[in-house]
């Protein structure tokens, strides 16, 4: 298990995404399913893509980016 996998915050959000990907599964509007989806995905993919970076300074900005795919979420 690499270390990302370990944090809670990822565990967290990549659960949301597995939740976002059933829930939509009859939705037959595919480009709000798609947007849904990229989202809800990019958000535990930019929390590993920056722990695996190795700087401090490089986590924090795509934990900001995560965010900010939080905030596409939700709308």
């Amino acid at each position: 298990m690499e270390a990302f996998e370990k944090l809670e915050v990822w565990k967290r959000s990549a659960r949301l995404s597995v939740e976002v990907y059933r829930s939509l599964q009859g939705c037959r509007d595919f480009g709000f399913k798609d947007q849904l989806s990229r989202s809800s995905l990019s958000i535990p993919s930019n929390i590993a893509e920056g722990y695996e970076r190795g700087s401090r300074k490089e986590f924090v900005r795509f934990l900001n980016i995560a965010k900010g795919s939080c905030a596409e979420l939700r709308t």
